[in-house]
């Protein structure tokens, strides 16, 4: 099986300006893919076509990707008791979040929209990174980038601070912190920001008004307050590199990842069984996955 990214492609835009940055978005998710996926942490990259389609009507481009078919961390999350994960499962999670960053940071790359829907699951529990829509290479003398870009909620405050500052820069390490929000939905079910209100309040509350988050899950171990803290310092100049919070004790202490990969996979069959027949009973026949697409009809693309 695959999973297959649909974009529609236009053949003649009225727009030439919106439609060269769009052929250059593409072609940055696409050059991105084909470099860095070759990592266990990473869905694997297996090629783009373009799908003819009758005049008219705009052809379509599909992204061949490794299927990763127990769904996101969100869904994990939805799908759970009480909305919130087990501790030995978030700290596997994040480790392997971190090795996948460790390998793109390696390579001068930032992901910048690293959230829990990017974070995928296998049905194996192996936990692999997606989207590279909006990833960015660093400069390889100054490592900084200044644009805005990414998704609210995650977003560190050195990137929000390029919306109002044209001086203001960046480095791989808004990725841990946009980790360390994810380590939060984890834990309690939504970013910190969610609860918030409006955009603007949550960036106010978050970044000013708070001195820790720890105080969002009061309730968890010392080791995990910390490993977030150690995410969401707002100094991103003063925040750990990737490597180190691979070594943080709550990463470094996972007891017996075996056994919390074969719970965590034992979780994911439970609710894809209980769903399978919740759609049963709703249809009256199972829902076994989306239709199956042939690829004759596909041109091979290459960027």
């Amino acid at each position: 099986l695959a999973a297959i990214k649909v974009m529609e492609v236009t053949e003649v835009k009225v727009h030439l300006v919106s439609a060269g940055e769009e052929e250059e978005e593409i072609k940055l998710e696409i050059n991105m893919l084909k470099s860095y996926s070759h990592h266990r942490n990473i869905a694997t990259y297996y090629g783009a076509f373009i799908k003819k389609v009758p005049a008219g009507q705009d052809h379509q481009l599909w992204l061949v990707m490794e299927y990763c078919g127990a769904g996101s961390v969100t869904d994990l999350v939805k799908r759970t008791k009480g909305n919130c994960l087990k501790e030995d499962w978030i700290a596997y999670v994040c480790r392997e979040v971190l090795r996948g960053l460790s390998h793109l940071h390696s390579h001068h790359v930032i992901h910048r929209d690293i959230k829990g829907q990017n974070v995928l699951l296998t049905e194996n529990a192996e936990v692999k990174l997606v989207d590279f829509g909006v990833s960015a290479q660093l400069d390889r003398t100054v490592g900084r980038r200044n644009t805005f870009i990414g998704t609210p909620y995650w977003m560190a405050p050195e990137v929000i601070a390029c919306d109002e500052n044209p001086e203001a820069t960046y480095d791989y390490r808004s990725d841990l912190w946009s980790l360390g929000i994810t380590a939060l939905e984890m834990a309690e079910g939504a970013p910190p920001a969610d609860c918030c209100g409006s955009w603007s309040q949550s960036v106010f509350v978050l970044l000013f008004l708070s001195p820790s988050f720890s105080f969002f899950c009061l309730s968890r171990s010392k080791k995990f307050l910390s490993f977030v803290d150690n995410c969401l310092v707002k100094n991103h100049l003063h925040r750990p590199t990737t490597d180190a919070l691979l070594r943080h004790a709550f990463i470094r202490d996972l007891a017996n990842e075996r056994q919390v990969r074969i719970m965590l996979k034992d979780h994911l069959d439970r609710t894809r069984k209980k769903r399978e027949k919740g759609l049963e009973q709703v249809t009256g026949h199972l829902v076994t996955g989306p239709n199956q697409h042939s690829l004759t009809s596909l041109t091979r693309c290459c960027v």
